[in-house]
């Protein structure tokens, strides 16, 4: 077995299998794009799902791929075992239809143990296979060759994700030697069982099957090959260490972990599951912001605070009392360059994003401290040794204390967390992410019959609005037709098309078909697994048959408002690079003729002054009048004159390249204006969060920009009327019906007082005595709550010593307040005990402090029980 470095392995798993025929598929964003159902990128074969369920065929059906991913389920786990993590790496190997069972197990046999490649000892590889999957059980015994002892038969062995392609799969387990185990009683020291001997390095899974809707299987169309092997797994195996956390993956970040702490790595057990904790969530968090995911208190981004927080928490046990994680971007950038250089590109704004996460979290750590001493302070009173568990969730959730820290620091104290009500609370709130989560579906069945459409198509709709063309497929009721009537609603394919499909957020074109016996309207247009367009129409009237002869149109008004936008848009995200920095990446966009949607990641709203700026730029780029020119290079090339790649989209070799000057150059096979005057003014009309570090623009162009300012416009006219003033000075009128305001305010709170002062003489006439207790408990007639606050203040300026309620009718509701002077609060009375009394007798509730409490009810006919109230508890409180 060759002695290797992870980056080594990596290139040498794509090598083996481009040699194989594989195209060698580019890792993708961890951020998932346009599937719902993730919230991760999470393993090798998530960014192939459209290729796996038929909605597009690949150019080659030979895929290798090296795919970063992100798991969260088991986060408690990373630290405490030797290969957890959040972050990993899955290399694998698929098939689209091509080869299947006998392939795949031969070539991942011949690159685990051929001297050329991995070079792994044949004798020290078991598989496990499915009890039912007797073809995969005799390629292992016949063609390979391993022992039947070493092919276990498990159940488990069946890839299953719901409705969508499944199958069995088989296992390749690494025996590490007697040294991780060798009990001839352990029931469990087998391959496929719960040991540390026995490693799972491959799983290669068969996708021989539909899972219907109805949980019913049957034989896929097309068969498929899915595999993954766990790159920091087969390093630890190669590099013979202990752990993952051993091999050249981790240890560069644990050394650099080493020197900040002035801690050695492997001298004790707690302070190793803190290196190990630190070492994988700093990979994370890291390779998570350089895809435009940032901390916050929401979906992904609400992951990557409780990493980097649980990080945080473990680093007490290394004397790590400072931001320091930040300060290990480094560590991960150069142990990843040669395969993933965007962190090493991102590095500064990871280490500003980073720092900051940071910093704002040992700012609220005293905040949570402060209140962890205080629950404990009133458990003590209660003779309590139990911390409950819903402060446990509080601290947890609303200041991002890990369950771990809280009971550290309880323990301390002699208190035991009251686990049951944690988990109760933590059930709800996943209850409540599952019930938020869309319902949609991972995969989808095979389409056969789209799938069997080979009839070529092109797109000439760059250049021609209109074509005569020939209908060569129609598709209705999921089968292919020969004829179309009124009515019918199908999917057709045309030689040549001047209809853009739906794709890079620009909107597909409308417009109609046209032949001499019938017409339809064309509703939609989409990409067909084969590369087509496909046409979703509404025969109108009439009749359309196969191989007919149409004048297929597109509606050139939209269309030329839809150009406008498009390449408003790039304009648009330049700018916003410009503005705000280069950290800014598109997160989705929508580009429809009336307006354009921009989302982008950005970890701030966007200032006033900011989408000023931004629009400012954009408005002069138009009125520059700049040609736009579209050409096509290399893949290279266009990253060499620093074009920008959207959504981690998937490119060919050949590319498209929209260049506006030297301003903004993208990749982008939409339509776009032949000259930025075209788009004539560009006007932002709203800017919102959408979610985790992710931010949305909406604007319009040209006529939707003209209507907007008008629209704007009449409203400001409507003002001016109202104000009875003209337009322009619309901002000084304003300002002084402000000033005019302000001064009746002044005037009504001085009256107010007047009165209410007026009203305090009158009912201090009121006043009882309950024994030796002065008793003030009185309806009266005064404009708010705020007011009859004020009269009780004064009230017990001028009593000295007694108990106050007052009670007033607003609305239809009551309003009572009460105040308690210090000499009867020293008694045992309280205002907050009064006014609770007296709010229970209309229908209310409230409460307040010792020395002054206010409430609301609902029955304002009930103001004098609920005054007598008062006499009942002064009554009480003295017997007591």
């Amino acid at each position: 077995m060759q002695r290797l470095q992870s980056h080594e392995v990596r290139q040498m798993f794509l090598d083996f299998f481009k040699e194989k025929g594989h195209g060698v598929e580019p890792s993708r964003s961890l951020v998932p794009q346009e599937d719902p159902t993730l919230l991760w990128i999470n393993s090798g074969v998530a960014t192939l799902k459209k290729y796996f369920d038929g909605r597009i065929i690949p150019e080659n059906p030979r895929i290798v791929n090296a795919q970063k991913s992100i798991r969260t389920n088991d986060i408690e786990n990373v630290g405490f075992t030797a290969r957890h993590h959040t972050f990993f790496e899955m290399l694998g190997n698929f098939s689209i239809g091509d080869y299947f069972k006998e392939k795949a197990i031969e070539w991942a046999w011949e690159f685990l143990t051929s001297d050329q490649w991995i070079g792994f000892d044949p004798e020290r590889l078991s598989v496990t296979v499915h009890p039912e999957d007797e073809e995969a059980y005799e390629i292992w015994k016949t063609k390979v060759g391993i022992p039947v002892e070493r092919i276990i038969r498990i159940e488990e062995n069946f890839w299953d994700i719901g409705e969508g392609p499944s199958g069995p799969n088989t296992e390749i387990f690494y025996d590490r030697g007697e040294d991780y185990g060798h009990d001839p009683e352990d029931p469990e020291l087998y391959p496929g069982g719960e040991n540390e001997r026995y490693l799972e390095i491959w799983n290669l899974v068969f996708s021989q099957f539909n899972h219907n809707p109805d949980h019913t299987y049957t034989p896929l169309p097309k068969k498929n090959i899915d595999t993954g092997m766990g790159l920091e797994r087969i390093v630890s195996v190669i590099q013979d260490t202990r752990t993952n956390f051993e091999t050249d993956l981790f240890k560069p970040i644990i050394e650099r972990t080493e020197q900040l702490s002035g801690v050695t790595y492997g001298t004790h057990n707690r302070q190793d599951v803190a290196f190990k904790v630190i070492a994988d969530h700093v990979r994370t968090v890291a390779f998570a912001i350089g895809d435009g995911a940032l901390p916050s208190n929401e979906g992904r981004g609400y992951v990557l605070r409780r990493l980097l927080r649980r990080a945080i928490r473990f680093s007490k046990d290394l004397n790590l009392n400072e931001p320091f994680m930040y300060q290990l971007v480094d560590q991960v950038a150069h142990i990843m360059y040669d395969f993933y250089p965007e962190v090493y590109n991102k590095k500064d704004f990871i280490q500003e994003v980073m720092k900051k996460e940071e910093e704002r979290f040992h700012e609220t750590l005293q905040d949570g401290l402060a209140i962890l001493e205080k629950v404990m302070q009133t458990e003590k009173a209660k003779q309590s040794t139990i911390f409950p568990g819903e402060e446990v969730f509080t601290l947890y959730d609303t200041y991002g204390f890990p369950k771990e820290l809280t009971e550290e620091y309880v323990q301390a104290e002699g208190f035991t967390i009251d686990e049951a009500g944690f988990e109760k609370e933590m059930t709800k709130q996943r209850e409540r992410a599952r019930q938020a989560r869309q319902k949609v579906d991972s995969m989808q069945v095979q389409d056969e019959v789209l799938q069997q459409i080979h009839v070529p198509s092109h797109f000439i709709g760059y250049d021609h609005l209109s074509t005569t063309t020939t209908l060569t497929a129609l598709v209705k009721d999921q089968a292919e037709a020969t004829e179309l009537q009124a009515g019918d609603l199908a999917t057709v394919v045309l030689t040549e098309t001047p209809f853009y499909a739906e794709s890079g957020g620009q909107i597909a074109d409308k417009g109609r078909i046209q032949s001499e016996t019938g017409s339809a309207k064309v509703k939609d247009v989409q990409k067909g697994p084969n590369g087509q367009n496909l046409h979703q129409i509404e025969v109108v009237d009439g009749s359309l048959t196969l191989d007919q002869a149409v004048k297929a149109e597109v509606n050139a008004y939209e269309r030329k408002q839809i150009v406008k936008n498009h390449t408003a848009t790039h304009l648009l995200h330049q700018a916003l690079k410009d503005v705000l920095g280069d950290h800014v990446s598109q997160a989705g966009s929508l580009v429809a003729p009336d307006r354009l949607r921009f989302d982008f990641s950005h970890f701030n709203a966007v200032t006033d002054d900011e989408l000023q700026r931004i629009e400012q730029i954009v408005n002069e780029k138009v009125w520059e009048s700049i040609q736009v020119q579209i050409s096509h290079h290399t893949l290279e090339e266009a990253k060499s004159m620093g074009a920008m790649a959207l959504f981690d989209a998937k490119y060919g070799e050949e590319v498209r390249v929209v260049f506006v000057d030297d301003y903004s150059i993208e990749l982008c096979g939409g339509c776009h204006v032949n000259n930025t005057a075209e788009i004539g003014l560009f006007k932002i009309t709203q800017e919102t969060g959408i979610g985790a570090g992710t931010r949305r623009i909406e604007a319009c162009t040209a006529k939707g920009a003209y209507e907007y300012y008008e629209e704007r416009e009449q409203l400001l006219n409507d003002a001016a009327s109202k104000l009875k003033t003209k337009s322009e000075q619309v901002p000084q009128r304003i300002d002084g019906l402000y000033q005019e305001l302000k001064d009746l305010q002044r005037e009504n709170e001085s009256l107010t007082q007047k009165l209410a002062n007026v009203e305090s003489a009158n009912i201090l006439e009121q006043i009882e005595y309950i024994d030796d207790v002065p008793l003030l408990a009185q309806k009266v007639d005064v404009s708010d709550m705020n007011a009859l606050r004020n009269m009780v203040d004064d009230l017990k300026q001028q009593l000295n010593s007694g108990i106050i309620l007052l009670a007033m009718e607003n609305e239809g509701k009551v309003q009572l307040a009460s105040g308690v002077s210090q000499d009867l609060i020293d008694r045992g009375f309280h205002a907050g005990h009064v006014i609770k009394e007296a709010a229970t007798q209309c229908g209310g509730g409230g409460g307040g402090r010792p020395d002054m409490a206010q409430a609301g009810g609902k029955q304002p006919e009930k103001i004098e029980q609920a005054l007598a109230a008062a006499k009942d508890y002064v009554k009480t409180v003295l017997s007591s």
